[in-house]
């Protein structure tokens, strides 16, 4: 299968030169599925030709907000109702997740609670409770009427969400390792709005080694695209 990697924003340069960009970190996560892929810098207004060019889409995350006013987000919105449309699998990775939600009807906005940073652990369907690495604020607040919600935690109650065969959306980063959380701690820390409890967490969970299943939810992303995949074969038989 050839998944098109819609590159909503980029890994910052210091972490990229050490851990790849987002392309790298999911083509690395994904490794040994069978999914070949390309990459298309949407942020920089980059855009496929077609939404049929590839078999499936992953969007990535990104440091804008999904409301925010940039000129990658309306035409990325109407990529996505016309790939939805035409039945081409995709996934989404945190914003991702939100840009998904907001163009099929949902609504994002900053959570009250604040950030998500580091390990976090989250009761997925099917495969019970997975820790894995977040960095975010904004959370997909309401889903549109297509999705449901098949994974969820204490702090993020729409951690997951799949549109029917069609879409399969991960607030958390599975692509992200818990070195590359350690070096963005070092990074931020002192930046923005991020509280030093949760950043010293987030610190001491990766020099803590704790695990992060990547592995279970790499897989169910594959298996996500391939079945996807091959009920849109069979119904254009």
């Amino acid at each position: 299968m050839e998944i098109g990697i819609l590159e909503c924003g980029h890994a910052a340069p210091a972490a990229a030169k050490v851990h790849g960009d987002f392309r790298d970190m999911f083509a690395a996560l994904l490794d040994g599925y069978g999914l070949n892929f390309q990459a298309f810098d949407v942020e920089n207004m980059h855009f496929p030709d077609d939404v049929r060019l590839c078999d499936g889409w992953l969007l990535t995350g990104s440091k804008h907000g999904v409301y925010e006013d940039h000129a990658f987000i309306p035409p990325l919105e109407v990529f996505i109702r016309d790939a939805f449309a035409a039945r081409v699998p995709m996934v989404g990775i945190c914003f991702g997740h939100q840009i998904i939600a907001q163009a099929l009807g949902g609504r994002v906005e900053k959570f009250r609670a604040g950030w998500a940073i580091g390990r976090q652990i989250y009761d997925f369907e099917e495969l019970g409770e997975i820790a894995l690495n977040a960095w975010h604020q904004d959370q997909v607040m309401e889903y549109p009427a297509p999705a449901r919600a098949v994974a969820a935690s204490d702090f993020c109650k729409n951690a997951a969400l799949i549109y029917d065969d069609w879409a399969f959306t991960i607030q958390a980063h599975p692509e992200f390792t818990s070195a590359l959380v350690a070096d963005y701690v070092e990074m931020r820390r002192g930046t923005a709005d991020y509280p030093d409890d949760r950043m010293d967490a987030a610190a001491g969970h990766a020099a803590a080694g704790k695990p992060i299943d990547r592995t279970p939810i790499a897989g169910r992303i594959a298996d996500f695209f391939k079945n996807s995949h091959a009920k849109r074969e069979a119904a254009h038989a």
